[in-house]
């Protein structure tokens, strides 16, 4: 919105193509990601306590999360907010893959409140069904996923890339390209819902590894730095990194109320939206293999859970004490905060690997 007004008062006063620049817009939607999440954020913590939106707490989990009963939570409403509307006054709304990631994270964002609300509202303890959730997650995965595909103007689009092997480069039929896509979007929004599960555990990898791939957006949108780093050109990509920016805001915002000891808690509403959108730019952006090192905290979450599940049922014994895998530090007698800001350097040490690749190709 204000970058359209920019464009319309640029033909008046040149000083106003300043905000054609990717990187301006970038900073002031990180900017307004944050002060949105910053001002928002107690009024709406104050009415979830209000609501007794509070969170429920598992009696065979760490036992020194029995006092965050209660804590209000669906917090990700802040988020998703914020990111919104930084996102609609600072991109290019011409832009499809802006309208993509912005409906993805909607999509996902009213699954988890759908969820959220029948677990801490209605007081149905298993919330919306295993079956149900991942049915209605499936039908907005690939939908994004078939727009991609039917709506991609050159075959970089559609082409499967891996990192440091810059000679490969693997065309993908509309059934691997929606089927990626797809387990790409839905995969992650399951993996950071999975790492929700401490104060402040999901929300900075998450905003680590959108800032990675806002670089790799900015890059993949300029044929001249694409050329030159040997990684996809995907024409219009460069504008999604105004989305990642304002998630990198909105993030930061929303970890002032969720730093341990936390007062808002994310919910389904946030975790499974910011993983789908996550998802959904690594396929815009032709780094699904990146994205899963730089993720690898999100990873290695959904990976205990795999094997704790496969073992039990295999062998009736258990990996480990509990999982997703940070309980099992919890167990062994981390402190919370420990656990929290250990995951959050080997995320921010990953990350670091992913962006690595740009140049090792």
């Amino acid at each position: 919105m204000l970058y359209w007004l920019a464009k319309e008062l640029t033909a008046d006063y040149s000083g106003f193509n300043v905000f054609s620049y990717l990187t301006l817009r970038a900073i002031l939607a990180t900017m307004s990601g944050l002060a949105i999440s910053l001002l928002v954020g107690p009024g709406m913590i104050a009415r979830l306590s209000r609501y007794q939106v509070g969170q429920v707490v598992r009696p065979d989990g760490p036992q020194t999360h029995l006092p965050k009963a209660g804590t209000p939570t669906m917090g990700g409403a802040l988020i998703i907010v914020a990111i919104c509307v930084a996102t609609l006054l600072w991109a290019d709304l011409s832009n499809r893959f802006v309208w993509v990631v912005l409906a993805v994270t909607f999509a996902f964002g009213a699954i988890g409140f759908y969820d959220d609300y029948l677990k801490l509202v209605v007081g149905n303890s298993r919330g919306l069904s295993a079956r149900w959730k991942y049915f209605w997650q499936s039908v907005a995965g690939l939908v994004a996923a078939s727009v991609l595909y039917y709506t991609a103007k050159t075959p970089t689009e559609t082409t499967l890339y891996l990192p440091i092997l810059k000679s490969v480069a693997l065309p993908l039929s509309a059934f691997g390209f929606i089927g990626l896509a797809y387990l790409m979007i839905v995969g992650m929004s399951n993996a950071v819902n999975l790492t929700d599960g401490l104060d402040g555990l999901a929300i900075m990898p998450a905003a680590m590894v959108a800032a990675a791939l806002g670089v790799f957006a900015y890059a993949s949108g300029n044929a001249v730095f694409a050329s030159y780093l040997g990684i996809p050109a995907v024409q219009q990509a460069g504008e999604v990194l105004i989305f990642c920016a304002a998630m990198v805001g909105a993030g930061l915002g929303f970890l002032w109320f969720n730093s341990y000891p936390a007062q808002v808690f994310m919910g389904d509403i946030g975790a499974l939206a910011l993983g789908a959108a996550l998802g959904v730019i690594a396929v815009i952006v032709r780094q699904e293999v990146v994205v899963l090192v730089m993720g690898g905290v999100f990873v290695l979450e959904t990976a205990s859970v795999i094997l704790q599940v496969a073992s039990f049922k295999l062998t009736g014994k258990r990996i480990f004490r509990m999982a997703p895998i940070h309980h099992h530090f919890e167990l062994k007698g981390w402190a919370e905060p420990k656990v929290i800001v250990r995951f959050w350097i080997l995320s921010l040490l990953l990350v670091l690997a992913g962006l690595a690749t740009l140049k090792l190709r």
